[in-house]
């Protein structure tokens, strides 16, 4: 299977991100750019979106790229800072970066940004590889 083809399969199977309307934008080798609309559903009582709906746009970012090479990995720490409000008709971006890699883990930051390209949050994750592919799991 390709990058692609695995982030597919996986996404196939991902009924949350599913819901949050994530578009695959590019995947190659531990990287992805993926894009999601904000939706009424994910405004929260201060009329801006819902630091968990940020969260989860990171958090398959993170899944998508440390896991498209084949070998399965799950977050085991992840951390973000929010930088700037998001509102009901942006449109966010969410790119992941391999920034170090072990036999066992690796290390991703993840930046949101707005249809501005303006930075909404930092986030980081640390994921460990759990010895199955992820077609097995």
């Amino acid at each position: 299977m390709t990058h692609l083809e695995t982030v597919r399969y996986m996404l196939d199977q991902d009924y949350f991100s599913q819901w949050m309307g994530i578009k695959l934008i590019e995947i190659r080798e531990n990287y992805c750019l993926i894009e999601m609309p904000i939706k009424k559903e994910m405004i929260n009582g201060l009329k801006t979106v819902h630091g968990g709906v940020t969260f989860s746009l990171a958090d398959s970012a993170l899944a998508f790229s440390s896991n498209n090479t084949g070998e399965a990995a799950v977050a085991m720490n992840c951390t973000i800072s929010f930088t700037k409000a998001v509102r009901l008709g942006d449109t966010l971006r969410a790119e992941s970066i391999l920034v170090t890699d072990t036999r066992k883990t690796a290390v991703y930051d993840i930046s949101v940004k707005n249809q501005e390209g303006e930075l909404c949050a930092a986030f980081r994750g640390t994921v460990y590889k759990i010895g199955k592919k992820v077609v097995d799991l």
